[in-house]
């Protein structure tokens, strides 16, 4: 099987990839602001990541997808408002 291609990063994405997804702006210094845009090889790594890039994970929603089926694979807080 062939890796997908992301058009965003013109590379291709391998079928292990995982995304972060946050709304909000990142709160800390401890990431650079380009870590909510990268993909992360494994799902451990993005978990960590994920809680790094927020203050209070019971109170803000980051969540943690799988790349090439979409699924939402770790996610904390409450839904946020729409």
């Amino acid at each position: 099987m062939r890796p997908r291609s992301n058009p965003s990063r013109n590379t291709p994405v391998a079928l292990s990839e995982y995304r972060i997804e946050r709304s909000a702006p990142l709160h800390g210094g401890l990431l650079p602001p380009q870590s909510l845009r990268e993909h992360y090889p494994n799902r451990s790594l993005a978990v960590a990541v994920a809680i790094k890039s927020v203050k209070d994970p019971t109170r803000e929603q980051v969540r943690v997808v799988h790349v090439p089926t979409g699924e939402v694979v770790f996610q904390t807080g409450a839904a946020e408002p729409r």
